[in-house]
């Protein structure tokens, strides 16, 4: 029998004495109503109901039932409403994967959001590369992972996508820098600084492939795994880089600047498994590009700069001086 549901009927009588007015309450009619409390009745065999006078009146049964079965249904009502959460991702652990070169004040943006609206949740972060994402989510290591795309593999649902420009990093003294915007074509000669293949291998053979379609063939790709290496390459003289603008922001010798033709953006969004899916993991999609949103929009003008020292690597003669000052 659905004990519950002839509890919530035996409560109400209770509360009420009278089956019409109970019947009435519950939406439904008296002689159901009637039967439901007889087998609950048949069910505990004892009697809940003193009928033997025109009122009804509770027996010491019904009396002692009455507050057993009140703490009963509150009981329901917070295991429900516990699984209900759980349903909806704003209880349990969710765990989540974020690329390394994550900005602090975005993190701290996903993660206040999260609190915001899960403050039951808790959330398991991780710095991953994309490439460790996307084979943690296979093995079910991982519930959503925040991850540069194309990514390889099926699967996996995507969240709300955020495309975010990229341009070149330079030395602030090189004459390239002293233009509004850099040719990819214009960098030949140079080396590619740039995160391994393996962190990420379908942006990196895709911002590879719209290089060589620019004009630019790296001599080397050189592989950074932090920024202050990629730094110290860039800064060295004979490379660049090629990073969103809040790359730059971290070092002030870097200078940051557009592609011409804007040919790359870096497509960013959450990744989770399509089947069995972490029930809060749409949300911390939606959060997601919500917090990366701003990023996406560009800052403001960085001023030109002089160029101090000689770029070590040969341009055409001339060139420095049709450059805008």
């Amino acid at each position: 029998m659905d004990l519950l549901r002839h509890l919530r009927h035996f409560v109400v009588v209770a509360r009420e004495l009278h089956f019409g007015r109970a019947a009435e309450a519950l939406g439904m009619a008296q002689p159901p109503l009637s039967q439901s409390i007889q087998r609950l009745e048949r069910e505990l065999d004892v009697v809940l109901f003193d009928r033997s006078q025109r009122r009804v009146r509770l027996t010491t049964a019904g009396e002692l039932l009455l507050g057993e079965a009140d703490e009963l249904l509150a009981g329901e009502r917070r295991l429900r409403n516990l699984i209900d959460q759980v349903r909806r991702g704003a209880l349990g652990v969710l765990r989540a994967g974020v690329p390394p070169e994550t900005p602090a004040v975005t993190l701290r943006a996903l993660l206040d959001g999260l609190a915001a609206r899960a403050p039951g949740l808790d959330v398991d972060l991780h710095e991953l590369t994309s490439g460790e994402q996307v084979r943690m989510l296979a093995e079910g290591q991982l519930d959503v992972g925040l991850l540069h795309q194309p990514v390889t593999g099926s699967g996996l649902r995507l969240g709300p996508t955020v495309d975010v420009p990229v341009g070149v990093l330079l030395p602030r003294d090189a004459p390239p820098a002293r233009a509004r915007q850099v040719a990819l074509a214009d960098l030949a000669g140079l080396d590619l600084v740039t995160a391994p293949r393996a962190t990420a291998p379908g942006w990196h053979d895709h911002v590879l492939a719209v290089c060589r379609e620019h004009g630019f063939h790296p001599d080397r790709i050189r592989a950074a795994r932090n920024p202050e290496f990629l730094f110290g390459l860039v800064l060295a003289g004979g490379s660049v880089a090629i990073e969103p603008e809040a790359t730059a922001r971290r070092e002030p010798r870097i200078a940051w600047r557009p592609i011409v033709g804007a040919p790359l953006f870096r497509r960013t969004s959450a990744a989770w498994p399509a089947r069995a899916a972490h029930p809060a993991a749409p949300m911390f999609g939606q959060l997601a590009a919500e917090v990366l949103g701003p990023a996406a929009e560009p800052g403001p003008p960085v001023p030109l700069a002089p160029a101090a020292r000689p770029w070590p690597v040969l341009f055409e003669a001339g060139q420095d001086e049709k450059l805008p000052r």
